[in-house]
């Protein structure tokens, strides 16, 4: 005698075939409509799972209140790529970059600020480099990494408040390149780091793809100028973009979220995050990134140390650069496009 299916075993079955037939219809028409259609399968599978996994990389700051913003308004959020190996070490922000978010624009600005900029640490009473404020930060917060004192500090050096911060330490920047496959990097010459006073590595160039660890090298490269090494944060930020944006990459979305949750933090509420960036994706391409980075000259001062003095007239025209791209009344065709810089 066979046996009756029960009623939960067909809706099993019914939930699965209708699963097996929206990822045909993502297989078949991908070509044609890929990101709409990778937006349906995250809003259908993955939406709830992510901001689950976000949460744990939620951390706001003590004293600052949370901001329900308008998911359209420009915000300011401080990127620092911090060279911390575990959570359980302080580190300094080896990466310092003032980035706006022009949502309804799908546009983005990124201003770097070189890691040796000689200024003063807001909150510490000292004047030293800018890297230094996110350990100094450390210590005084009793907390490990100091977004709040780097916050602090560049907003006064470049007179603009900042809305929000996002840090992600060495390991999470290697595991997370790893998972989406590596990247692509146009790297021609081979890099080789081998100054006395620097990490010894090397990089090949004409790879068709690069590991995590590869990546992490081409970005942290020190052994030329600023310019270039800004120029080489912007090609990897472009790359990581467009193999996230990939329709494979979609179903990874859960295990990049694992992995950051020990390695990024930031002020933004998960949910906030998840409308932001389906905000952006659904605007039919991938958001118009600008960059520029803060000029200025290098100088060994009296204790003998090496710093970046920042150039005063391209602090001014910095700074002007900024309130006109967070101004919400600028339209976009009046936002400045940053001056093209020289390298060195």
């Amino acid at each position: 005698m066979k046996k009756r299916k029960t009623k939960k075993s067909k809706n099993t079955s019914k939930k699965w075939w209708i699963i097996l037939g929206v990822v045909l219809i993502l297989g078949l028409s991908g070509f044609i409509f890929q990101k709409q259609l990778a937006m349906f399968a995250f809003d259908i599978f993955l939406s709830d799972t992510v901001e689950i996994k976000l949460s744990d990389s939620y951390k706001p700051i003590d004293g600052k209140p949370a901001v329900d913003r308008e998911i359209t308004k420009p915000f300011s959020v401080l990127l620092l790529g911090v060279d911390q190996r575990d959570e359980d070490e302080i580190g300094r922000s080896d990466t310092i970059i003032f980035s706006i978010i022009r949502p309804k624009d799908n546009k983005v600005l990124l201003v770097s600020i070189p890691r040796d900029t000689y200024t003063e640490i807001v909150g510490h009473g000292t004047t030293d480099k800018i890297n230094h404020a996110f350990a100094f930060g450390s210590v005084k917060d009793k907390v490990i990494g100091g977004p709040k004192m780097s916050m602090d500090t560049v907003g006064k050096l470049l007179d603009h408040e900042i809305n929000h911060y996002a840090t992600i330490n060495f390991e999470g920047f290697k595991d997370v390149v790893d998972a989406v496959g590596g990247v692509k990097l146009p790297i021609k010459e081979d890099i080789v780091n081998k100054g006395a006073a620097h990490e010894k590595f090397r990089v090949d160039a004409n790879k068709p793809i690069y590991s995590g660890q590869e990546a992490l090298y081409f970005v942290r490269y020190r052994e030329d100028s600023d310019f270039n090494r800004t120029e080489r944060n912007r090609i990897f930020l472009e790359a990581f973009k467009d193999r996230v944006l990939e329709l494979d990459q979609i179903a990874k979305l859960p295990m990049l979220m694992d992995i950051m949750g020990k390695n990024f933090k930031t002020d933004m509420k998960p949910r906030y995050i998840i409308d932001l960036a389906k905000q952006m994706f659904q605007m039919g391409s991938a958001p118009t990134i600008s960059s520029y980075m803060l000029l200025g000259e290098g100088e060994r001062m009296d204790d003998g140390i090496w710093y970046y003095l920042p150039n005063e007239e391209d602090l001014t025209y910095t700074k002007s650069l900024i309130t006109n791209w967070m101004d919400p009344n600028i339209q976009p065709s009046a936002l400045m496009v940053p001056r093209k810089m020289e390298a060195e």
